[in-house]
């Protein structure tokens, strides 16, 4: 088999125009990769906001169910009696503690790991570049 003459018009138009395809390559991978995790934060973001606008709805109707309670004297005497420890002649304040909840921390595990894996994937491209460029080399110092 014959071996084909790569012309030398090709020959520069490559050189000089594969770094800079490699370039725009490498530049729409960053961007693709830089959207996607500043999607993902804010798809987060808007879950989180959703879920503290439902609180707040809700802790509004309650405010205005404790404000129309507090309309009652008896219900604003038990209240002080039980929230600060008022109390009638004659009683005693037993006082006990109650568990709170400890709030959990969102972690960012599936961030880090979209970095990761485009990281990963961004080395073995230029791994692969540079393989092939060795290879092409080799042969050409071959003939």
């Amino acid at each position: 088999m014959a071996k084909k003459k790569v012309p030398k018009k090709a020959k520069r138009r490559l050189i000089v125009f594969g770094p800079i395809a490699v370039f725009i390559i490498f530049y729409c991978a960053f961007t693709l990769v830089t959207t996607t995790i500043d999607l993902y934060k804010l798809k987060n973001e808007e879950t989180e906001l959703s879920e503290k606008l439902n609180t707040l709805k809700t802790d509004a109707s309650d405010l205005k169910t404790e404000i129309t309670k507090l309309q009652n004297k008896d219900y604003v005497a038990r209240y002080a009696r039980e929230n600060y420890l008022y109390t009638k002649n004659g009683e005693y304040v037993i006082k006990t503690e109650e568990k709170t909840k400890k709030e959990k921390t969102k972690t960012q595990k599936d961030e880090t790991y979209i970095i990761y894996a485009c990281t990963l994937a961004t080395i073995f491209i230029i791994l692969f570049i540079i393989v092939i460029h060795h290879r092409r080399k080799k042969k050409k110092s071959s003939k």
